[in-house]
Order: C-alpha cells, then structure tokens, then sequence
C-alpha cells in the first residue's frame, strides 16, 4: 500500500518536473551563440520564443509576432508549459537557421530594425521575413506612393504623389494623381530619410530631408498601411545605394551603406540670443548632426525649411564649447551653453541641466571628431548666419 502511494505520488509530480526540466532546456539553449539576441531586432536574453519557427525573441518583438498567429505561435521560456516535442524542434531549428532561410536574399539597402528603432520598422521586418517571405528570393520594392504630406506653412496633412526613380536617382512629388509637372524634384545626392513618429505624432511618421537653394528642406509624411511607408523608405535606401554605388565606383558595399542615411547627434529645444547676446532669447528647435558638423534651427519641429545654421570645426580650428551656468538670466531656462567660434559667441539655454548635458556632450563629440576634405570646404564656403 505504501509502495502504491508513492507511486501514485510519483506520477502526480512527473508533469511538474517535465515542465522544469523542458524549462532549463530552453533556457541554455537561449544562451547559446544566434540564440541569445533576439531574432529580429537584436535586443539580449530574449525569453520569449516562436514554436512554429523555432526563433528566439524579446518580449517586444513577441508582441508583434502574436499578430501573425498564421505563421507564428509564441510562448515564454520561462513561464509557460512546453511539450518535449516543442522543445525539440526549438532544439533543432534556432535564430541561426532562421536567419539562413527567411533573411537568405536581405538586399544591402534593407535597412534591419535594432532594438530601440520604431515599432512599424519592426513590425514591417518581421511581417517582411515570415509573412510576406520577401528574403526567400528576388524582391520588388514599390516605387509610386501616394502619402499624406504637410504643409509647408500648415499644420494640415493633405495626400501627395510620391514617384522614386532610379533612372535619374530622383524622387518627385505632385500635388495631384494626374499632374503633368511635379511640386518638388529631389536629388539622391542629399537626401535622407528617416522615421520620427514621435516628431510627426504617428506611428508610420517619416521624415525626408535635402538640400535646397543650401538650406535644410523637410518633407513630414505618414501613410495608414505601415507595409507601404516601410516599402518606400527602403526603396528610397534602395535608389540612394545606387547612387552611391555609382558615384563611389571603386567602395564597397560596406563602405557604401553607413552613408545611405544620416541620425542627428541630438534635437530638442533650446533658447539662442542673437550676436550681441542683448537681444531677447528665443526658444527654437535645433538638430544637431555629426556628418556635416551643422548645428540647424527650426522655429518648430515640424517646420519645413531651416532658419539659421553653424559650421562646427575643431578644437585646433579655435572651436570650443562650455558650460555657462545658471547665470543671473530672468527666465525659467538658466542652463547655459556657449558655442566658441571663430567669428563669434553663440550663446543657448536649457530648460533642464539634464539636457544641458546632453548637448554639451553632443557638441564635444562633434568638436573632437577630426574634419574629412568636405569638411574643410564648408569651413572656408558655409555662411555662420545663426
């Protein structure tokens, strides 16, 4: 009779240690090399995992993967109940062999989401690799869009015809389906497109930006289908590879894709005086960028066309930038900066010390990085007209 209850014993505690056991499987196996950075942006010790895939991924990108339920089924590694044939086939599949099937023909352009980009990147990149199977074989990226624009001197989104060529390395747009003559031609030489869905205050916001008459031009667009504005933004990456490629003969690809798209350094508000420092402070919100070393004003976020820039050179170049203290200054903004050039003081203020810093930081990495044969001819060409 005692024998008999610790078997039964024994059989009621068998399911618990399966689960235990199956657990700590998939735990190691998350450890291992491909397995312990998720799948699809990158992020560390992703616990979650597809069972219908095989792949190991974040909480966040599990997420999304929920919104495929014909292609992918997820479950924690942690936490829920995984049946030895689950655990087998996770054993035999992995982030590896995913990667050599559904990432097989990724082009070099294809710009592949990391852990801090925006949702609809990510969202697109996985939809991209197991719904759609675009990286199985040869792809076509679309290349007529028509998306919702804003304004130049309006706050209203109105719908525009995008149209992206490779034949010319140009991107045009029209004011109507039928219009003969475009509103904008915009050269591949200096354009750059990248998401800002905060700035824009939609989830699939896209920012595009070029050069125009030497000011900075910005273009806001979104679309409602996340799969067509993520189509175009890589067919834009697409078109500006080309040019590269073509203008860069003898680079590699390699060489070629950091320069396909440019990230400021650090945007947000700040107030500026003017050049006597007597004149009232301003609030204006500045972009800062490394690759051509321009400090860019906007009287909003979400205007279209700079008001003022400043060259940036380096330290031996008489450049220089320090904090200024709270200051006697009347006002609520009492962080200060001052910007040292060679033909004048540029003085800011922040609302915080923590975005004091911030920019300082931004500013003496600039300062510090040394200048490439474009740089010097901005120093000697590019008007200080801040």
């Amino acid at each position: 009779m005692g024998l008999d209850c610790q078997s039964d014993r024994s059989k009621l505690s068998s399911p618990m240690a399966s689960l235990e056991r199956n657990n700590k499987i998939l735990l190691d196996l998350a450890r291992q090399p491909g397995n312990n950075l998720c799948a699809d942006c990158g992020a560390p010790e992703p616990d979650w995992a597809s069972y219908t895939l095989g792949i190991f991924v974040c909480l966040n990108c599990s997420g999304m993967h929920r919104n495929l339920p014909a292609v992918s089924k997820v479950k924690s590694i942690r936490l829920d109940r995984w049946e030895d044939s689950l655990v087998e086939f996770m054993r035999e599949r992995g982030n590896s062999y995913a990667k050599a099937v559904y990432e097989k023909c990724v082009p070099a352009f294809y710009y592949r989401p990391q852990q801090r980009d925006c949702i609809v990147l990510k969202d697109q990149w996985i939809r991209a690799k197991y719904e759609r199977r675009e990286f199985t074989g040869e792809n076509n990226y679309s290349q007529h869009s028509t998306l919702w624009k804003k304004g130049k001197d309006n706050k209203q989104f109105l719908k525009r015809i995008f149209l992206l060529s490779r034949k010319d390395f140009t991107l045009r747009y029209f004011i109507k389906e039928d219009s003969k003559v475009p509103k904008a031609v915009i050269s591949m030489k200096d354009l750059n497109a990248v998401f800002q869905p905060e700035k824009i205050n939609h989830a699939h916001g896209l920012q595009i930006s070029y050069l125009h008459d030497e000011r900075m031009r910005n273009l806001f667009v979104y679309h409602e289908d996340g799969q067509i504005i993520v189509s175009l933004f890589n067919a834009i990456r697409a078109t500006r590879l080309a040019y590269l490629q073509r203008k860069h003969p003898t680079l590699r690809d390699n060489d070629l894709i950091p320069l396909i798209a440019t990230h400021c350094l650090k945007e947000g508000y700040m107030e500026k005086t003017g050049p006597t420092q007597r004149e009232p402070f301003k609030k204006r919100w500045f972009i800062l960028c490394s690759k051509n070393r321009k400090l860019l004003y906007f009287k909003t976020p979400l205007d279209a066309t700079e008001l003022g820039a400043v060259f940036i050179g380096t330290e031996s170049h008489s450049y220089r930038v320090e904090s200024s203290g709270r200051g006697t200054r009347v006002g609520r903004w009492h962080y200060g900066i001052t910007l040292q050039t060679p033909g004048r003081q540029f003085v800011f203020m922040c609302e915080q010390e923590q975005e004091q810093r911030e920019w300082l930081e931004a500013f003496r990495k600039v300062i510090s990085q040394p200048m490439t044969p474009e740089d010097y001819v901005q120093y000697t060409d590019v008007a200080q007209i801040i």
